[in-house]
């Protein structure tokens, strides 16, 4: 089972409860966990935080959900001018630069790609656990043991 979904969004903060939103009930409804679910709503959430903070002042940003084989993989996209260098000591309490700590933290894979003229591409990859019962699921397994 195959599912894809593509947003494109004003770079404003009410847009991030939207991608959340269509993200967790598309993930719910295949079955997924709700640790896994929970695990990728706050990952996409700071990746499209940042777009909101740093992408260009008129432009938009988009996010496009894939899964397949048991994995979900989140591309958010935005024109803006990608991570600022960190400067040599933030200290324990400072609050920029968490975000990116805390999406490697919650998936399996992360990888942003950014440069000034074409804007960050932050690419979420993590495979997906089933809640009991989970059609999906079910489906996997016994596709794998039927093939095996």
């Amino acid at each position: 089972m195959e599912l894809r979904f593509a947003l494109a969004l004003p770079r404003d903060p009410r847009s991030i409860p939207v991608v959340r939103r269509v993200t967790g009930d598309a993930l719910r409804g295949l079955g997924v966990s709700e640790d896994c679910v929970d695990d990728l709503l706050v990952a996409v959430s700071e990746a499209c935080t940042n777009a909101v903070l740093h992408a260009r002042a008129t432009g938009d940003f988009e996010v496009t959900g894939h899964v397949d084989d048991g994995v979900c993989m989140l591309k958010i996209m935005d024109w803006g001018r990608g991570p600022r260098p960190a400067p040599e000591d933030r200290g324990v309490l400072s609050e920029s630069g968490r975000g990116i700590r805390i999406m490697r933290a919650l998936v399996d894979d992360l990888d942003i790609d950014s440069a000034p003229d074409r804007g960050t591409v932050v690419h979420l990859r993590k495979r997906l656990t089933w809640r009991d019962g989970a059609l999906v699921g079910a489906l996997g397994r016994s596709l794998m043991h039927n093939a095996g």
